[in-house]
């Protein structure tokens, strides 16, 4: 087995352990709104520096960018992605507002 780096191997300890409190949080038949809440944030913080580790080792990106959000729409996943790649790109400019009409 090749040895991984120790701060990639901390972090996905890190992220097993937040992905096994996830499960516990939202697998029972009662579900608490706060807990199941607190869960997703650790798993998404787990996951991010998860990345990051792999990034600083590897130079490769997100292994989770590409995910599928449940629920979503293909359009509304397609849109999102479009609008992500613009801000990518650094695309910046003026916001037209609106003034409401009197």
């Amino acid at each position: 087995m090749t040895p991984m780096s120790k701060k990639i191997n901390a972090a996905l300890k890190d992220l097993k352990k937040a992905l096994n409190a996830h499960a516990d949080a939202v697998g029972g038949s009662a579900v608490s709104m706060k807990k199941a809440q607190r869960a997703n944030a650790k798993v998404a913080a787990a996951a991010t520096a998860y990345a990051a580790a792999v990034h600083a080792k590897s130079g490769l990106g997100n292994p989770f960018d590409d995910m599928l959000q449940p629920g979503l729409e293909s359009v509304t996943l397609a849109s999102l992605a479009a609008e992500r790649d613009a801000l990518l790109q650094g695309r910046t400019g003026e916001i037209a507002v609106q003034k409401p009409k009197a």
